[in-house]
């Protein structure tokens, strides 16, 4: 793709950097197969092809965002299935983020959107406001279709993918051997905790540990952690994710100075942004070594695992389960064949979903903002996995878990707390549920 920007605009490096992505687009269209937007709409503005048109010709000239172009930019996922599709490496997720960023700083929303934003900026990142937040949704809850008679589609989408119940204890960390009789340790890793599991699925990172712990892995919790940023910086607010990036860099640096195996993420969303670190820093001459480091040391918790050599200690008769893979860990991470080897070999029958290459419709935010498309993803992921009959679904991040759960009465899990389950840890909480017997 030519491109024509001035060399003023070149000088600066992110400016540069999206043009160089520009210029490996080859224009063939590989990727409108595999653009989830695209083959639901037909669009060639709503695949990356033409949202990198878009794109190019906002930034090119310098030029606020117009609500055509918002409009376009808003609807992509992010899911990055078109980076796994595309035969000339074009960086599209870097190119996005950019353009998200322009359009925050030059283009003003209607008033409702930038409330709804403001508030999901504000909250969502905090566990505590969370936490509260889902205490008062629970209220709410009852009122969801009429929210949606009343054309408030995203607080009608947001209340669906509320929990019925109270927000979730976090439960005893159950088979951790006293230290006393630990003897040599195989390694040690910081936990990073995920925002959205504290309020949602504490269950998640407390399995992690007693997974980690229950083979002799150390578990460092990151205590004073905050948000690794991920969801400010695909609202395009930039400068507010870098600096809870800087903050989290600040905490694990000093872990890593103490020695230190590994950062072990339990949700792809998190872990995707973490190893983008080195990118996002790497013109910050105070961060930019840190960054490259922590980047380099995070590991999804189904990557890590797969390096212990686990074997199952129960009996888990290849409950057959099938595995969603998660946009961010097969796309942003490449992460693919871990997840199902560890399972298969915890003893599970692993079954991949038809069309699994497509987005369920999480997307961090995305299933609030856009709920419409979001909606028919939801369902289209839910049908395809129902024709496979799973006893279980499972899926590496807590987006796709609650996105998903709100078209399926089939349970649904973290792969970890299948791993813990076969290694000795207790039966999910979701498959009780579902009186599944142990």
């Amino acid at each position: 793709m030519q491109t024509s920007f001035s060399l003023a605009q070149l000088a600066d490096p992110q400016v540069r950097e999206s043009e160089k992505i520009l210029r490996a687009c080859v224009h063939c269209g590989f990727c409108t197969a595999t653009c989830p937007t695209y083959v639901l709409l037909g669009d060639e503005l709503d695949s990356p092809r033409g949202r990198i048109y878009l794109m190019k010709e906002m930034l090119e000239h310098d030029r606020p965002a117009t609500p055509e172009v918002v409009k376009h930019i808003d609807r992509c996922l992010s899911c990055l299935a078109c980076m796994t599709t595309c035969p000339s490496g074009v960086h599209y997720m870097h190119l996005v983020d950019h353009a998200r960023e322009h359009i925050e700083k030059t283009y003003r929303r209607p008033l409702p959107e930038r409330l709804l934003r403001e508030a999901l900026a504000r909250v969502l990142p905090h566990p505590a406001r969370l936490r509260m937040a889902l205490r008062l949704g629970r209220l709410a809850k009852p009122f969801t279709a009429l929210f949606e008679r009343m054309r408030l589609a995203p607080l009608a989408a947001l209340l669906r993918l509320l929990p019925s119940g109270p927000p979730p204890r976090m439960p005893r960390q159950d088979n951790r051997p006293p230290r006393s009789s630990q003897g040599v340790r195989k390694g040690s890793v910081v936990l990073f905790s995920v925002c959205a599991n504290q309020a949602l699925a504490p269950r998640i990172e407390a399995a992690a540990a007693n997974v980690l712990s229950r083979h002799e892995i150390d578990v460092i919790a990151a205590a004073g952690q905050g948000c690794c940023g991920a969801l400010l910086h695909h609202l395009g607010r930039s400068d507010e994710a870098l600096a809870q990036a800087r903050a989290a860099l600040d905490l694990l640096s000093r872990q890593i100075d103490n020695g230190l195996d590994a950062i072990v993420v339990t949700a792809s969303g998190c872990g995707t942004m973490l190893k983008d670190y080195e990118f996002l820093l790497r013109d910050d001459s105070r961060y930019a070594a840190k960054a490259a480091k922590v980047s380099a040391l995070t590991r999804d918790i189904s990557e890590y695992l797969s390096t212990l050599g686990l074997a199952p200690t129960r009996d888990v008769a290849e409950r057959v389960i099938a595995y969603h893979a998660a946009c961010s860990l097969q796309h942003g991470q490449k992460v693919v064949r871990e997840p199902k080897e560890l399972l298969s070999k915890m003893g599970y029958s692993v079954k991949d979903v038809p069309e699994g290459h497509l987005c369920c419709g999480s997307a961090g935010t995305y299933n609030i903002l856009q709920p419409e498309i979001a909606r028919r993803l939801g369902e289209r992921k839910a049908q395809n996995i129902e024709r496979l009959k799973p006893d279980a679904i499972t899926a590496g991040n807590i987006g796709c878990i609650s996105q998903i759960a709100v078209y399926t009465d089939i349970p649904l899990v973290h792969p970890v707390e299948l791993v813990d389950w076969a290694t000795g840890g207790p039966m999910p909480q979701a498959l009780r549920n579902r009186g599944i017997a142990a």
